[in-house]
């Protein structure tokens, strides 16, 4: 069964290419939280040698040599064009797996194998026209070798006009190809199994593919002898229409800035827990207990340094926001300390189940959680409608000094109505 797999080419930075044109062909970095490093690189930028993760602060002089133009995370915008992105790919398979946020796997089972490749052009063209990202796509019988088909689709190693196909290419063809690659690129084999395999004497793609399975498991796991089968076309990945249901949900971030009051802590720890909620009931669960936790700043050696976590069990499982900041709050004010500087909070729900599986006690007031539905429910209506954050609880803040700092951000173009794009 061919499967194709569908990437946005560095998609953060094409995000923002759509609708500042003039970036297009200019070195462009997109900077992790508070604008800490590159997590997203122009391939002017690739080639300039920038590593992915690389300090901003580290790039501040080649920035100036080279008129590298730094841009602060747009998440909002980002997930938004990903959205439109997934939803046009659904429309070219009857079964779609969203691998992350700009990667998707395509069910191409039933399509003539000589049309594929000209198929997948159309999908890339269509995707270009209609939301402007610029994708590439991989062509294979499993999920591993179409990862490695997009790689090579991407780097101009095989395939066409960024489609690459590995049905295409004869026996002798894939073995050259695959003895080209160093083993690191294929999907699933991280840093540490790349070195080990190193000294096994499995430098490439090829000599892992036709290693043996049994022996690979002897020395890794079966998680590594799956890869090698999928590596000679035998599924052992399956697509899946839905992903697994969460067991956490977490939503941390580091400050802009210090705080060191109570106020300003439980201000981030509600936002948090609200984010958390809204995520929640977007997957149809409730959570059974809070885990709040607070630190400094690690990297100020000669700073007084303290950190702390508390788990908070709800007395019912609940979705609702209100409780769910009521049970952070409650925990942050336990493990809070005066005199300290601290740089990062967080929540994290967990026990997470199915809203509809929770079961009734005698005690359980109707009324009351059907007044909480209700609200809930025209909570999140408001803010999907109207933009994120315009309904929220006054316990999260007004001013947010220890908001992340994105002094660099772009305009939220698709999803704030005072920030749409003006044609001139």
């Amino acid at each position: 069964m061919p499967l194709a797999l569908v990437d946005c080419n560095n998609f953060y930075v094409s995000c923002e290419r759509v609708f500042n044109p003039k970036l297009e062909g200019k070195p462009v970095v997109v900077l992790s939280n508070n604008d800490g490093c590159a997590v997203a690189r122009s391939n002017e930028v690739k080639a300039l040698g920038v590593k992915m993760g690389e300090p901003w602060f580290k790039l501040e002089k080649l920035a100036k040599q080279h008129d590298i133009i730094a841009l602060s995370s747009n998440y909002t915008l980002y997930a938004d064009l990903s959205a439109r992105v997934m939803s046009i790919l659904a429309t070219f398979s009857p079964k779609q797996e969203v691998y992350s946020i700009d990667e998707c796997f395509l069910d191409l089972g039933g399509f003539a194998p000589d049309t594929l490749a000209d198929y997948c052009q159309t999908i890339r063209k269509t995707i270009k026209r209609n939301v402007g990202i610029p994708v590439c796509v991989g062509i294979a019988d499993t999920k591993t070798l179409a990862k490695l088909a997009n790689h090579c689709a991407k780097k101009g190693l095989a395939g066409n006009n960024g489609v690459c196909d590995f049905g295409r290419l004869a026996e002798v063809e894939r073995s050259r190809l695959f003895a080209s690659i160093p083993v690191g690129e294929v999907w699933g084999i991280g840093r540490k199994i790349s070195e080990k395999l190193l000294t096994m004497g499995i430098q490439t793609v090829e000599e892992l593919r036709i290693a043996n399975p049994n022996k690979i498991r002897q020395q890794f796991s079966v998680v590594v002898e799956r890869t090698v089968k999928e590596l000679n076309g035998i599924p052992c990945i399956e697509l899946e229409d839905v992903g697994t249901p969460r067991q956490q949900i977490m939503v941390s971030r580091s400050f802009g800035q210090e705080v060191s009051s109570l106020g300003e802590l439980s201000e981030s720890v509600a936002y948090f827990a609200t984010r958390a909620a809204e995520k929640l009931r977007k997957d149809g669960s409730v959570a059974a207990s809070v885990c709040v936790f607070i630190q400094t700043n690690p990297f100020k050696e000669k700073a007084p340094q303290y950190q702390r976590s508390i788990v908070v069990p709800m007395v019912q499982p609940a979705d609702d926001t209100v409780a769910l900041v009521n049970a952070a709050t409650q925990g942050l004010r336990e493990i809070y300390r005066m005199g300290f500087g601290y740089k990062k909070s967080g929540v994290l729900l967990m026990g997470l189940q199915p809203k509809e599986m929770i079961q009734a006690t005698l005690f359980d007031n109707q009324a009351e959680q059907a007044k909480s539905a209700k609200l809930m429910k025209v909570m999140d209506s408001i803010n999907r409608n109207m933009g994120h954050g315009s309904l929220t609880i006054a316990a999260s803040g007004i001013r947010q000094r220890w908001a992340m700092r994105r002094d660099r951000k772009s305009p939220n173009y698709t999803t704030e109505w005072d920030e749409l794009p003006i044609a001139e």
